[in-house]
């Protein structure tokens, strides 16, 4: 073949190559796109969804940003923690010792890791071993498949008790003695939904598959055993319902005045 054909033949799969290009650019983004983030019906993003879907799927070197990246998040979502109880725990002064001294966020951070190798059928096990095993050192019981949302807050931490079934919203505090329990032995869907913003007082009880809404307070020792709508104040046994008038100033605090 002469060179004047073999440098016409260059020239065409060169400009096929090119042509191709735009097409194989779009092949190789949805093979590396993130997960979908699922929403709610209402149109709102699942923050437990969205935290499996998007900041834990799948083998560390496979997360958007590899390790460093995922590393990075992880680092991020405690300090978070650590700036929300920075903020509802008066008695606490600087980070290092809310980091130090908070059992509260220990247990927490532990149940995040045990909740990634509960994901795993051959991790369920040693996450119910190592969850046994947070539960005697902070003296807070996190079931590892319980789902667990950003900035939670457990003050004093002790004697807490989350379901295998619970679900947890964003910006939730629980004091002492709290549980999230559930009221049946079947294996369904048996312990609460906890919205958003929402505070539960020491030594309260909600039980069975209620739904608690958001900008909720439980007040302490109070029994919740039905559905809690947005913005109300649950105390007392059973749990009477109060829509008080509430600002920043006071979402934090146990309602117990109304108790």
């Amino acid at each position: 073949m002469s060179t004047a054909a073999t440098r016409d033949a260059d020239d065409a799969m060169g400009s096929s190559r090119r042509a191709a290009e735009p097409a194989l650019s779009i092949v190789r983004d949805v093979r590396h796109a993130p997960p979908a983030v699922p929403h709610a019906a209402d149109g709102r993003v699942d923050s437990a969804d969205a935290v499996d879907a998007v900041d834990v799927s799948g083998p560390v070197g496979a997360r958007p940003g590899g390790p460093l990246g995922w590393v990075r998040r992880v680092v991020e979502r405690a300090r978070e923690d650590v700036d929300g109880a920075l903020a509802r725990d008066p008695a606490a002064s600087t980070r290092l010792e809310v980091v130090l001294t908070s059992p509260g966020l220990h247990a927490i951070w532990a149940h995040r890791g045990l909740h990634e190798l509960w994901k795993h059928p051959a991790g369920r096990l040693p996450a119910r071993v190592l969850a046994t095993v947070t539960r005697s050192v902070t003296g807070v019981e996190i079931h590892p498949a319980a789902r667990i949302g950003r900035r939670f807050f457990i003050d004093h931490g002790m004697g807490v008790v989350i379901g295998e079934t619970a679900e947890v919203g964003d910006d939730v505090m629980l004091y002492h003695g709290v549980t999230l329990g559930g009221r049946s032995l079947e294996h369904v869907k048996r312990h609460p939904t906890v919205g958003n913003r929402v505070t539960i007082g020491a030594g309260a009880r909600v039980l069975g598959p209620v739904l608690v809404g958001d900008d909720v307070q439980v007040g302490a020792n109070s029994v919740v055993v039905k559905d809690v709508p947005a913005g109300a104040v649950a105390t007392g046994i059973p749990a009477v319902l109060r829509f008080p008038k509430r600002d920043a100033t006071n979402q934090w605090v146990d309602p117990a005045i109304y108790i």
